[in-house]
């Protein structure tokens, strides 16, 4: 099992949702974890999803992770802003790369 930790970026490969950037929010066991992307999935209605319909990139998204395990809320935005400075960082590595 890969090591799993709060706000660490994942992208899904199946389902509908296959292909989105995703924070995980939760942890509910080896299986499966809560995912949020602040937009179709809303922290207010997180997904349920078995980890091995997502890799798990080796990023992190501090704030979030932060929050989490102070038990503060944590809001869309706040999961967009994550996403948005992730993923840009993560495209970088990759165009770099070409």
């Amino acid at each position: 099992m890969p090591q799993l930790m709060l706000g660490q970026l994942a992208k899904s490969i199946a389902g509908r949702d296959k292909g989105r950037y995703m924070v995980i929010i939760d942890i509910i066991d080896e299986n499966y974890v809560y995912v949020v992307d602040g937009d179709l999935r809303r922290v207010e209605n997180p997904k349920k999803k078995k980890i091995k319909h997502l890799q798990m990139l080796n990023k992190r998204a501090d704030l979030i992770a932060e929050k989490l395990a102070k038990k503060r809320k944590i809001n869309n935005e706040d999961i967009k802003e994550a996403l948005n400075e992730l993923i840009d960082v993560s495209q970088e590595g990759k165009s770099n790369q070409i």
